[in-house]
Formats: C-alpha cells, sequence, structure tokens
C-alpha cells in the first residue's frame, strides 16, 4: 500500500505543479514550458484525443479554440494581469478533460469548444506569469504554442490508434493526478 502511494504521489510533484522561468524567453524555453509541468502535459493531450475521439470533422475546433485562448491569457499574464484562480481552474481542467475521456463523452459541440477555450485561457495565463523577464516573449509565447500543438497532436493520434478503453484508462489517469494535486 505505501508503495502504490508513494508511486501516485510521484506522479502530482507539487499541487501548483508550477516551473518557473527558464532563464531568458527564447524559443526553446517556449518550447520546453508546457512539458515542464504535468498539468499542461496532460490536459492538452486530453484536448487532442477529445478532438479525435469525437469522431467529428469539427473537432478540430477544440485544439483551435485552446491555443487561441491559450494566446489571450499569456498576453495578459505578460501584461502583468493574474486570472483569479489559476491554479484550481489548471487543476479543474484536468479533472474534467479527464473525466470527460474516461465517461466517452467526448462530442465536438459548442460547449466543449467553450470549456476547452476557457481552459486555454487559464493555462496561457500561467505561461504568461511565468514568462522570464528578458529576452523575446514573441519566441516564448511561438515556442509553447508550437509544443502545445504538438501534444495536442499526440492526443489526436492516440485517440485515432488507441482502443476506446485505453482512452478510457487515460481519462481516469489524468483526472485522478488532477484531483490528487487538489488535496
Amino acid at each position: 500500500m505505501n508503495k502504490t502511494l508513494t508511486a501516485l504521489a510521484a506522479l502530482a510533484p507539487a499541487a501548483a505543479f508550477a516551473h518557473p522561468g527558464h532563464g531568458e524567453a527564447s524559443l526553446t524555453a517556449g518550447l520546453l514550458h508546457p512539458v515542464t509541468g504535468w498539468d499542461h502535459l496532460l490536459a492538452m493531450m486530453a484536448v487532442g484525443m477529445l478532438a479525435m475521439a469525437g469522431k467529428s470533422q469539427a473537432g478540430w475546433r477544440l485544439p483551435l479554440a485552446f491555443v487561441v485562448a491559450m494566446v489571450a491569457g499569456a498576453a495578459l499574464g505578460i501584461a502583468g494581469l493574474a486570472l483569479p484562480v489559476v491554479e484550481p481552474v489548471i487543476l479543474a481542467s484536468m479533472v474534467v478533460l479527464g473525466g470527460l475521456l474516461a465517461a466517452s463523452m467526448v462530442n465536438t459541440g459548442n460547449g466543449l469548444v467553450l470549456l476547452c477555450a476557457l481552459f486555454g485561457l487559464f493555462h496561457g495565463n500561467a505561461h504568461g506569469l511565468e514568462a522570464p523577464a528578458s529576452g523575446s516573449v514573441v519566441s516564448f509565447i511561438s515556442g509553447f504554442v508550437l509544443t502545445s500543438g504538438l501534444l495536442h497532436g499526440v492526443g489526436w493520434l492516440a485517440a485515432r490508434h488507441w482502443h476506446d478503453v485505453l482512452l478510457r484508462v487515460f481519462g481516469f489517469a489524468v483526472a485522478g493526478v488532477g484531483l490528487l494535486a487538489a488535496i
């Protein structure tokens, strides 16, 4: 039992999953930023999975809404405006997106598009607030947009090739990590 708890704790290294500063703002720092926090990594993969698992031609709207809103949130963060409850909403994004996958609720309707946009706004705000103070902010944003798109693509490919049971298991895992981090 103790080994299981230790393994689960390793999946949730910190409640906020903070991954502050990467030195100077650069393309490399931006590329690395989304993969240095499990919260961002898992949520972005879940968005890609939801986009493909819905088997709708409109699935592309989910990652697009997430990324566009993420850039807007980053701009707010870079300007010094922190949205309220950023970290709890990011954790909620893991619970909700993972829960939707786990429950096989994978339609790509307008409600899910808006939900992805809302979560993208908060994820982006965290990125913007954690942006390095010196260097090229445009390069930093470009980097994390590219990596975010790649993570959405990885999720999309996984959903395309995985059996529905694996998607549900991944969804349970994402939601579980979000819940563990919240406690």
